[in-house]
Protein backbone atom coordinates (compact mmCIF):
# COMPACT_ATOMS: atom_id res chain seq x y z
CA UNK A 1 0.00 0.00 0.00
CA UNK A 2 2.90 2.55 0.74
CA UNK A 3 4.76 1.65 -2.27
CA UNK A 4 0.90 2.38 -4.74
CA UNK A 5 0.55 5.61 -2.46
CA UNK A 6 4.47 6.72 -3.29
CA UNK A 7 3.59 6.10 -7.24
CA UNK A 8 0.29 7.87 -6.86
CA UNK A 9 2.25 10.59 -5.29
CA UNK A 10 4.77 10.53 -8.21
CA UNK A 11 2.32 10.66 -10.86
CA UNK A 12 0.64 13.37 -9.54
CA UNK A 13 3.68 15.67 -8.90
CA UNK A 14 4.82 14.26 -12.82
CA UNK A 15 1.56 15.54 -14.02
CA UNK A 16 1.38 19.16 -12.43
CA UNK A 17 4.55 19.66 -13.90
CA UNK A 18 3.38 18.83 -17.15
CA UNK A 19 0.22 21.29 -16.97
CA UNK A 20 2.33 23.81 -15.13
CA UNK A 21 4.97 24.25 -18.37
CA UNK A 22 1.73 23.85 -21.16
CA UNK A 23 0.29 26.78 -19.07
CA UNK A 24 2.64 29.17 -18.50
CA UNK A 25 5.89 28.22 -19.44
CA UNK A 26 6.06 29.88 -22.16
CA UNK A 27 4.12 33.21 -21.57
CA UNK A 28 1.55 35.15 -24.41
CA UNK A 29 3.20 35.53 -27.63
CA UNK A 30 5.42 38.50 -28.61
CA UNK A 31 3.19 40.89 -31.43
CA UNK A 32 5.75 39.82 -33.95
CA UNK A 33 5.47 35.92 -33.47
CA UNK A 34 1.44 36.57 -33.19
CA UNK A 35 2.00 38.40 -36.79
CA UNK A 36 4.54 35.61 -38.29
CA UNK A 37 0.95 33.47 -37.95
CA UNK A 38 -0.67 35.86 -40.40
CA UNK A 39 -3.21 37.44 -37.77
CA UNK A 40 -3.31 39.80 -35.16
CA UNK A 41 -5.42 40.54 -31.74
CA UNK A 42 -5.72 44.87 -31.42
CA UNK A 43 -7.26 46.94 -28.98
CA UNK A 44 -8.83 49.87 -29.21
CA UNK A 45 -12.08 52.37 -28.33
CA UNK A 46 -15.18 51.39 -29.64
CA UNK A 47 -16.84 55.59 -28.36
CA UNK A 48 -14.40 57.70 -29.55
CA UNK A 49 -15.53 59.72 -33.05
CA UNK A 50 -12.60 60.29 -35.23
CA UNK A 51 -10.21 58.46 -33.38
CA UNK A 52 -11.78 54.82 -32.67
CA UNK A 53 -15.34 54.18 -33.37
CA UNK A 54 -17.45 50.80 -33.47
CA UNK A 55 -19.90 51.86 -36.43
CA UNK A 56 -23.59 49.65 -36.51
CA UNK A 57 -22.56 47.72 -38.59
CA UNK A 58 -19.29 46.44 -37.00
CA UNK A 59 -16.49 48.00 -38.73
CA UNK A 60 -14.12 50.28 -37.31
CA UNK A 61 -13.15 53.38 -37.90
CA UNK A 62 -10.78 56.39 -36.90
CA UNK A 63 -7.14 57.60 -36.58
CA UNK A 64 -6.33 54.94 -33.82
CA UNK A 65 -7.73 52.38 -36.18
CA UNK A 66 -5.58 53.31 -39.08
CA UNK A 67 -2.37 53.93 -36.99
CA UNK A 68 -3.36 50.29 -36.00
CA UNK A 69 -4.01 48.35 -39.62
CA UNK A 70 -0.63 50.41 -40.70
CA UNK A 71 1.52 49.04 -37.99
CA UNK A 72 -0.32 45.32 -38.96
CA UNK A 73 0.72 46.02 -42.16
CA UNK A 74 4.30 46.41 -41.79
CA UNK A 75 4.32 43.41 -39.48
CA UNK A 76 2.99 41.83 -42.87
CA UNK A 77 -0.96 41.42 -41.43
CA UNK A 78 -3.41 42.39 -43.66
CA UNK A 79 -6.44 44.33 -42.28
CA UNK A 80 -8.80 41.38 -42.84
CA UNK A 81 -6.39 39.68 -39.97
CA UNK A 82 -6.62 42.46 -37.53
CA UNK A 83 -9.10 41.25 -34.91
CA UNK A 84 -10.03 43.94 -33.13
CA UNK A 85 -11.07 44.37 -29.67
CA UNK A 86 -12.25 46.88 -27.29
CA UNK A 87 -9.76 48.48 -25.04
CA UNK A 88 -11.68 50.67 -22.27
CA UNK A 89 -9.51 52.95 -20.34
CA UNK A 90 -9.16 51.04 -16.99
CA UNK A 91 -8.58 47.89 -18.50
CA UNK A 92 -5.97 48.55 -21.09
CA UNK A 93 -2.85 47.10 -18.97
CA UNK A 94 -4.56 44.20 -17.86
CA UNK A 95 -5.12 43.17 -21.76
CA UNK A 96 -1.72 43.43 -22.60
CA UNK A 97 -0.34 41.76 -19.59
CA UNK A 98 -2.80 38.97 -19.53
CA UNK A 99 -1.87 38.26 -23.72
CA UNK A 100 -5.67 39.08 -24.81
CA UNK A 101 -4.18 41.56 -27.20
CA UNK A 102 -0.71 41.97 -29.31
CA UNK A 103 -0.65 45.64 -28.90
CA UNK A 104 -3.07 48.89 -28.33
CA UNK A 105 -3.60 51.77 -29.94
CA UNK A 106 -6.59 53.54 -28.08
CA UNK A 107 -5.68 57.31 -26.93
CA UNK A 108 -3.31 55.61 -24.67
CA UNK A 109 -0.97 57.93 -22.77
CA UNK A 110 2.89 57.39 -21.98
CA UNK A 111 3.41 58.17 -18.42
CA UNK A 112 5.93 56.61 -16.12
CA UNK A 113 3.14 54.41 -14.14
CA UNK A 114 2.13 52.71 -16.83
CA UNK A 115 5.82 51.89 -17.86
CA UNK A 116 5.64 49.60 -15.00
CA UNK A 117 3.21 47.12 -16.43
CA UNK A 118 3.95 47.92 -20.07
CA UNK A 119 6.16 48.87 -22.95
CA UNK A 120 5.14 51.19 -25.19
CA UNK A 121 6.09 52.19 -28.79
CA UNK A 122 6.06 55.79 -29.96
CA UNK A 123 4.45 58.24 -29.58
CA UNK A 124 2.47 58.58 -32.70
CA UNK A 125 0.34 61.37 -31.57
CA UNK A 126 0.35 64.72 -29.31
CA UNK A 127 -2.74 65.58 -27.72
CA UNK A 128 -3.41 67.87 -24.77
CA UNK A 129 -6.12 67.45 -22.20
CA UNK A 130 -9.09 70.31 -22.38
CA UNK A 131 -12.81 70.62 -21.56
CA UNK A 132 -15.92 70.04 -23.23
CA UNK A 133 -18.79 71.98 -22.56
CA UNK A 134 -22.74 72.36 -23.27
CA UNK A 135 -22.63 74.86 -26.81
CA UNK A 136 -24.59 77.81 -24.56
CA UNK A 137 -21.91 77.59 -21.10
CA UNK A 138 -20.22 80.86 -20.49
CA UNK A 139 -18.97 79.96 -16.85
CA UNK A 140 -16.35 77.52 -17.68
CA UNK A 141 -13.45 78.93 -19.74
CA UNK A 142 -11.00 77.05 -18.88
CA UNK A 143 -9.08 74.99 -15.77
CA UNK A 144 -8.95 77.92 -13.72
CA UNK A 145 -13.05 78.58 -13.49
CA UNK A 146 -13.88 75.46 -12.41
CA UNK A 147 -15.56 75.62 -8.79
CA UNK A 148 -17.06 73.21 -6.43
CA UNK A 149 -19.72 73.72 -7.63
CA UNK A 150 -18.90 72.30 -10.99
CA UNK A 151 -19.37 68.92 -11.61
CA UNK A 152 -16.52 67.40 -14.38
CA UNK A 153 -16.64 64.03 -15.85
CA UNK A 154 -13.90 61.70 -16.53
CA UNK A 155 -13.10 58.06 -16.75
CA UNK A 156 -11.70 56.17 -14.23
CA UNK A 157 -8.31 54.84 -15.06
CA UNK A 158 -7.23 57.39 -17.52
CA UNK A 159 -4.71 59.94 -17.58
CA UNK A 160 -6.98 62.91 -17.40
CA UNK A 161 -8.90 61.93 -14.56
CA UNK A 162 -5.55 61.58 -12.42
CA UNK A 163 -4.69 64.84 -13.43
CA UNK A 164 -8.10 66.70 -11.72
CA UNK A 165 -7.15 64.18 -8.59
CA UNK A 166 -3.81 65.73 -8.25
CA UNK A 167 -4.38 69.62 -9.49
CA UNK A 168 -8.09 70.53 -9.04
CA UNK A 169 -9.42 67.96 -6.42
CA UNK A 170 -10.10 70.90 -4.47
CA UNK A 171 -12.26 72.52 -7.30
CA UNK A 172 -13.98 70.95 -8.95
CA UNK A 173 -16.25 67.55 -7.99
CA UNK A 174 -15.43 64.48 -10.25
CA UNK A 175 -17.18 62.21 -11.42
CA UNK A 176 -16.03 59.17 -12.93
CA UNK A 177 -17.06 56.69 -15.52
CA UNK A 178 -16.00 53.74 -17.50
CA UNK A 179 -16.38 55.27 -20.85
CA UNK A 180 -16.36 59.14 -22.31
CA UNK A 181 -19.75 58.33 -24.50
CA UNK A 182 -21.33 58.16 -21.04
CA UNK A 183 -19.63 61.21 -19.75
CA UNK A 184 -20.88 63.04 -23.01
CA UNK A 185 -24.46 61.52 -22.61
CA UNK A 186 -24.14 62.76 -18.98
CA UNK A 187 -23.29 66.52 -20.24
CA UNK A 188 -25.84 66.46 -22.93
CA UNK A 189 -28.71 65.85 -20.29
CA UNK A 190 -27.14 68.22 -17.77
CA UNK A 191 -26.22 65.65 -14.97
CA UNK A 192 -22.48 67.34 -15.19
CA UNK A 193 -21.44 70.64 -16.34
CA UNK A 194 -18.06 69.49 -18.66
CA UNK A 195 -16.25 66.43 -19.56
CA UNK A 196 -12.47 66.84 -19.44
CA UNK A 197 -10.15 64.30 -21.69
CA UNK A 198 -7.65 65.03 -24.66
CA UNK A 199 -8.55 67.76 -26.59
CA UNK A 200 -8.61 65.37 -29.74
CA UNK A 201 -10.96 62.89 -28.65
CA UNK A 202 -13.17 66.26 -27.38
CA UNK A 203 -12.98 67.17 -30.98
CA UNK A 204 -14.64 64.01 -31.78
CA UNK A 205 -17.37 64.33 -29.77
CA UNK A 206 -18.39 68.64 -30.67
CA UNK A 207 -18.25 67.26 -34.02
CA UNK A 208 -20.64 64.33 -33.86
CA UNK A 209 -23.25 67.09 -32.15
CA UNK A 210 -22.50 70.34 -33.96
CA UNK A 211 -23.90 73.22 -32.13
CA UNK A 212 -24.73 71.46 -29.53
CA UNK A 213 -21.42 70.99 -27.11
CA UNK A 214 -18.01 72.61 -27.70
CA UNK A 215 -14.40 73.12 -26.40
CA UNK A 216 -13.16 75.49 -23.99
CA UNK A 217 -9.97 76.94 -23.41
CA UNK A 218 -6.29 76.11 -24.14
CA UNK A 219 -5.15 72.13 -23.52
CA UNK A 220 -3.41 72.38 -20.45
CA UNK A 221 -1.30 69.10 -20.32
CA UNK A 222 0.64 67.36 -23.07
CA UNK A 223 -0.24 63.99 -23.61
CA UNK A 224 2.32 61.64 -25.78
CA UNK A 225 -0.23 59.16 -27.55
CA UNK A 226 1.38 55.52 -27.72
CA UNK A 227 1.50 52.26 -28.61
CA UNK A 228 0.98 49.65 -25.77
CA UNK A 229 2.38 46.01 -25.80
CA UNK A 230 3.85 43.50 -23.09
CA UNK A 231 6.78 44.28 -21.33
CA UNK A 232 10.30 43.34 -22.66
CA UNK A 233 8.75 42.84 -26.13
CA UNK A 234 11.31 44.65 -27.35
CA UNK A 235 11.89 42.80 -30.78
CA UNK A 236 8.01 44.37 -31.15
CA UNK A 237 8.38 47.83 -29.91
CA UNK A 238 11.20 48.39 -32.52
CA UNK A 239 9.40 47.03 -35.63
CA UNK A 240 6.44 49.18 -33.97
CA UNK A 241 8.39 52.01 -33.66
CA UNK A 242 9.66 51.95 -37.50
CA UNK A 243 6.54 51.22 -38.68
CA UNK A 244 5.37 54.47 -37.17
CA UNK A 245 8.33 56.69 -38.78
CA UNK A 246 7.27 55.39 -41.84
CA UNK A 247 3.44 56.03 -41.45
CA UNK A 248 4.98 59.82 -41.09
CA UNK A 249 7.73 59.71 -43.94
CA UNK A 250 5.38 58.32 -46.55
CA UNK A 251 2.63 60.75 -46.24
CA UNK A 252 0.11 57.95 -44.71
CA UNK A 253 0.07 59.56 -41.10
CA UNK A 254 -1.59 63.26 -42.60
CA UNK A 255 -3.47 61.47 -44.64
CA UNK A 256 -5.39 59.33 -42.18
CA UNK A 257 -5.67 62.21 -39.72
CA UNK A 258 -7.49 64.54 -42.52
CA UNK A 259 -9.64 61.56 -42.95
CA UNK A 260 -10.70 60.89 -39.75
CA UNK A 261 -10.26 63.85 -37.63
CA UNK A 262 -10.19 66.16 -40.04
CA UNK A 263 -13.65 66.79 -40.07
CA UNK A 264 -13.64 68.11 -36.51
CA UNK A 265 -12.09 71.09 -37.94
CA UNK A 266 -9.29 69.90 -35.52
CA UNK A 267 -6.34 71.04 -37.76
CA UNK A 268 -3.33 68.75 -38.42
CA UNK A 269 -0.81 69.10 -35.82
CA UNK A 270 3.25 68.60 -36.47
CA UNK A 271 3.41 64.67 -36.73
CA UNK A 272 5.92 63.61 -33.40
CA UNK A 273 9.14 62.38 -33.09
CA UNK A 274 9.30 58.62 -32.22
CA UNK A 275 11.21 58.59 -28.82
CA UNK A 276 11.59 55.05 -28.79
CA UNK A 277 10.53 54.67 -25.27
Amino acid sequence: MQIHRSIRVGIGVVALAVVASACGGSGPKSAVESASDGKLTVGIKYDQPGLGLRNPGGSFTGFDVEVAKYVADKLGVEPQNISFKEAPSPQRETLITNGEVDYIVATYSITDARKQRVDFAGPYFLAGQSLLVQANNTDITGPESLSDAKKLCSVSGSTPAQTVKDRYARDVQLQEFDTYSACVEALRNGAVDAVTTDDIILAGYAARYPGELKIVGEPFTEEPYGIGLAKGDDESRAKINDAIDEMIADGSWERAFNDTVGASGYPVPPPPTVDRY
